[in-house]
C-alpha cells in the first residue's frame, strides 16, 4: 500500500461522500447525516482538509446553461516526450480557459484533452489559435461529443 493513501473509517467515508453530494451542508446536518456529534465531526473533517482528502470547496457551474455545449476531445500527439518538452506543454495547456481536463496517456497518442466551447465555429478558433501552437505539437485529432451520458455536475443529462 501507498504511504499517500489514506485510511479512512466509515465517518471519514460518510463524510466525503456527503460533501461530494452538498459541498454547502452546515457542519450540525452533517454531524446528524453521519451520525456522531458536531465537535468530532468538526474534527473530522478539519483533519481531512489538512491531510488533503479535501482539496476545496467550490459552485459546479452548469456549462449547458452558461451556452457552453460543444464539447471535443482532442487526441494530441507531440513531436517530443522528454520531461522538458511535457512540462512546456503542460504549462501551456493550463493557460487555456477552454481546456477542461488534459490528461497523459499511455496509448497510440500521448495527450487526451477536453475542451468545451460554445459552438464549432468557437471550438475551430480554439483550435487553430491555441491547441495548434501549443509546444511540440505533432498533431491533433478532433472527436466531438454528441451527448453526455454521466457527466459530474451535471444531473440532467438527457
Amino acid at each position: 500500500m501507498q504511504s499517500d493513501i489514506l485510511e479512512l473509517d466509515r465517518f471519514d467515508r460518510a463524510i466525503l461522500t456527503t460533501l461530494a453530494e452538498d459541498g454547502r451542508v452546515s457542519i450540525t446536518e452533517l454531524a446528524r447525516r453521519i451520525g456522531l456529534s458536531k465537535s468530532p465531526t468538526q474534527a473530522r473533517l478539519r483533519r481531512l482538509e489538512e491531510l488533503g482528502a479535501i482539496r476545496g470547496y467550490r459552485a459546479i457551474l452548469d456549462p449547458i446553461r452558461l451556452g457552453l455545449d460543444h464539447v471535443a476531445f482532442v487526441e494530441v500527439r507531440l513531436t517530443d516526450t522528454r520531461e522538458d518538452a511535457l512540462a512546456a506543454f503542460n504549462a501551456a495547456v493550463a493557460g487555456i480557459p477552454e481546456i477542461e481536463q488534459a490528461h497523459l496517456i499511455a496509448g497510440n497518442f500521448d495527450y487526451l484533452l477536453k475542451v468545451r466551447t460554445s459552438d464549432m465555429r468557437s471550438y475551430r478558433q480554439v483550435l487553430a489559435d491555441r491547441i495548434s501552437t501549443l509546444p511540440h505539437i505533432a498533431s491533433t485529432s478532433t472527436y466531438v461529443a454528441m451527448q453526455a451520458v454521466k457527466e459530474i455536475g451535471l444531473s440532467d443529462v438527457t
